[in-house]
């Protein structure tokens, strides 16, 4: 098919986070403003400087037969179970090819994940050095390897136009998702399956990322500790879990008659050169990519109501997103309800932006933002720069199309917004 420029839409959404184990749940769970984070109860977080986090709320071989998930990583887990919820929400009964109204060859897959099979790499080599070479799983590089989610839900769904994963740190779903939306622009593909996951709650990841000062050490009060914008935060809060989506061109849609929860409008993406690690300070990447995304697509800044941030709960990178959103939009930002739900999932790495679209999602279907929860006492600067959903969830509004934008920032200086619109 020749290059369009096809609108695109979302008709299928699942999850499996910290506040439930499917997108119903989840998203029941942000707009109450539950917490997910909890003390971690494993032996060996006993001698670590972080002791809490904020595992999935169900364990995903309560979805996925025992001996399929012996096969996998704890991150394909998740994004399975994240899939098939999808899948089934966007009304497919059955893989393409086999009943599933879609052509394979127009089937797409992209899952990201930011670490990929961690727990299988580190767990096997404890097998290697304790038992011997001989008692390593057969099916450990399959297992660990970063591709592994993404091909594992491309051979659940059939898709035969292309299995992608980018690896962005925890930029890593949202780049999935854009590139999603551009091989369904583009004319690679009618539908493609795409999110994010990460499971990384392991004592390697979580004592590296102690160490380098960049999670909350706030072990007596698990569900205050993820606090983005207030003054005392200290770090985020390692989540874990996966967020997909099924996106379809618009007419595709319409031809089977799918629901449509939103239009995916576009993405912005742009890169900092700053820093490994820290975020540029005055938020010029992430400006770039705002407007990257403007001069990409339609999208009308009086139509964003809402932003799902990607607020950490860090000193510097919250403050620098906000003064982003401040230098593009203006005064306009003083009608956008900047949420920060990481408050309540803790932070997924790659597999947040996957969670977040799904709440961004919802929060346009729902013309609901979710809450920001434990800002007891707001950062002066992001009160000035921005007006944070603080307390209880906000009702958008109402009437006309309203538009709303997902950021992700990863380590690398990787910053994607997405934009979606209500139809």
């Amino acid at each position: 098919m020749s290059s369009t420029n096809r609108t695109v839409v979302v008709t299928g959404i699942g999850a499996t986070t910290p506040l439930g184990g499917d997108a119903a749940s989840t998203w029941e769970g942000l707009v109450a403003g539950r917490s997910g984070v909890k003390p971690l109860t494993q032996e060996w977080a006993a001698e670590q400087a972080v002791r809490i986090a904020a595992p999935v709320a169900v364990e995903p071989t309560e979805v996925i037969p025992r001996p399929q998930a012996r096969r996998l990583d704890r991150s394909a887990q998740f994004a399975l179970v994240a899939a098939k919820e999808a899948w089934a929400d966007a009304g497919f009964e059955t893989k393409a090819g086999e009943g599933a109204d879609v052509d394979p060859d127009r089937l797409g897959a992209v899952i990201a994940s930011g670490i990929g099979g961690v727990t299988t790499l580190l767990d096997q080599y404890d097998v290697l050095k304790e038992k011997g070479v001989r008692r390593v799983s057969p099916h450990t590089v399959p297992m660990l390897m970063p591709n592994s989610p993404s091909a594992n839900v491309g051979l659940f769904v059939g898709a035969r136009a292309g299995v992608h994963t980018p690896v962005s740190a925890c930029a890593s779903g949202a780049e999935a998702i854009g590139y999603a939306i551009e091989m369904i622009r583009t004319g690679r593909a009618d539908v493609v399956v795409a999110g994010g996951t990460e499971a990384a709650i392991h004592p390697l990841p979580i004592a590296a990322f102690g160490n380098m000062m960049a999670m909350s050490k706030n072990n007596d009060d698990p569900q205050g500790a993820s606090r983005p914008y207030d003054v005392a935060r200290d770090g985020f809060v390692l989540g874990e879990g996966a967020g997909v989506i099924v996106l379809e061109s618009a007419e595709h849609a319409a031809r089977r008659g799918a629901r449509v929860y939103a239009e995916a409008v576009g993405q912005g993406i742009s890169a900092d050169s700053h820093d490994i690690v820290q975020p540029e300070p005055e938020g010029r990447g992430i400006s770039h990519a705002l407007q990257n995304l403007l001069e990409r697509t339609d999208l009308d800044p009086a139509e964003i109501v809402h932003v799902n941030a990607h607020a950490t709960s860090t000193p510097a990178g919250d403050i620098a997103e906000l003064k982003a959103l401040r230098k593009v939009f203006g005064d306009d930002t003083d009608h956008i309800a900047v949420s920060a739900t990481k408050s309540m999932t803790g932070h997924l790495l790659g597999g947040a932006g996957g969670v977040e679209t799904v709440a961004t999602v919802l929060a346009l279907y729902h013309r609901v933002a979710p809450p920001t929860i434990n800002v007891e006492n707001i950062d002066p600067e992001a009160e000035a720069n921005a007006d944070v959903v603080r307390g209880e969830a906000r009702k958008l509004p109402v009437d006309g199309r309203i538009a709303a934008l997902n950021d992700s920032f990863g380590f690398g200086g990787h910053n994607v917004v997405l934009a979606f619109r209500t139809v």
